[in-house]
């Protein structure tokens, strides 16, 4: 009975080493990560404020008062000055199967001058052709071609050929 007693003992030190064992490397590991983000967290933060005076001089010196402006870096193509005009993302449920849902975002290219009334006419258009289209007309790529032919036909009886072509920014179907 002995032999048996002092088994038991050995199996419970065994798992209790493993157990200690896996709480040494959690707090080593733990105390390393906290050294390693002490050590480069200045460092970041020096990189921000220096990113934060930059943009601040730069908007004094474009007489910004302080203020940054609200666009930076590149300028959009999307822009009515350049006769383009991106519609508000439509999103609306298939013919079928109902549960599924679509949304789009398409941005239209004006002949001259953008008309803003003829634009929100397309996409009231485009809403509620997209409400009578099923899954199966639009799947793979040629769907999707067939997709697009349908949207710029429907443009161009809408915009009486003021709109001169019709760009998909985003398509998903969910």
């Amino acid at each position: 009975m002995e032999q048996v007693e002092g088994t038991e003992p050995k199996k419970k030190s065994g798992t209790v080493m493993l157990i200690a064992a896996i709480a040494i490397l959690t707090v080593v590991g733990g105390a390393g990560g906290w050294v390693i983000g002490t050590l480069i967290s200045p460092k970041i933060q020096a990189v921000e404020d220096q990113n934060k005076a930059a943009a601040a001089e730069k908007a004094a010196a474009a007489g910004g008062h302080g203020e940054a402006k609200k666009e930076e870096g590149l300028p959009h193509i999307a822009t009515e000055a350049n006769g383009i005009v991106q519609l508000e993302p439509i999103t609306t449920n298939l013919a079928y199967p109902s549960e599924n849902w679509i949304r789009l975002e398409v941005a239209l290219m004006f002949n001259g001058a953008p008309d803003v009334k003829i634009a929100e006419d397309i996409h009231q258009d485009i809403l509620a052709y997209l409400r009578t289209v099923s899954l199966q007309q639009i799947e793979g790529a040629r769907g999707f071609q067939y997709l697009k032919d349908d949207i710029q036909e429907r443009v161009d009886l809408r915009s009486e050929g003021r709109v001169s072509k019709v760009m998909f920014r985003t398509f998903v179907i969910e």
